[in-house]
């Protein structure tokens, strides 16, 4: 089980920096905010279309009061999310803006676990990961030489 959510980590990594390509693409026809907000719309009602045509929901969307005001942020971060992407990438290229959102990611990533913030299971920091971020982040100047 733990290899197949690694394999799904790994799927979504490629989805993402296909989708910040396309994305970028959109954002230099009809700008960066206009892009962000037609990716939202699109996601809107792919979703729509999952949860209630094909009724692929597993949870209960009558629960939606039960869960804390913070766990609702993610959809304001998504909007920054896709509106940075798109304006790193078009800036710096895909394997650099990728590169340094994974660095970003990872960071934070290690913080959260070690607090076990936002309900998630606490896991300890360790030196080993410090050190891998900081690998990450030598890696990320290397993706940005020319």
């Amino acid at each position: 089980m733990f290899l197949i959510a690694l394999l799904i980590a790994f799927i979504a990594g490629v989805a993402m920096a296909v989708q910040g390509s396309l994305n970028t693409g959109l954002g230099k026809i009809v700008g960066l905010l206009e892009a962000t907000f037609i990716v939202h719309i699109i996601g809107a009602a792919a979703l729509v279309i999952l949860l209630f045509l094909f009724r692929l929901g597993q949870g209960n969307l009558s629960k939606v009061p039960q869960a804390p005001w913070y766990l609702y942020l993610g959809g304001l971060i998504s909007v920054v999310i896709i509106y940075a992407v798109v304006a790193s990438i078009s800036r710096v290229g895909v394997a650099s803006a990728t590169t340094a959102i994974i660095v970003g990611q990872v960071g934070t990533a290690i913080l959260i676990d070690h607090l076990g913030l936002f309900g998630l299971e606490r896991i300890p920091f360790s030196w080993l990961k410090a050190v891998g971020v900081i690998l990450l982040a030598i890696g990320t100047k290397f993706m940005l030489m020319r």
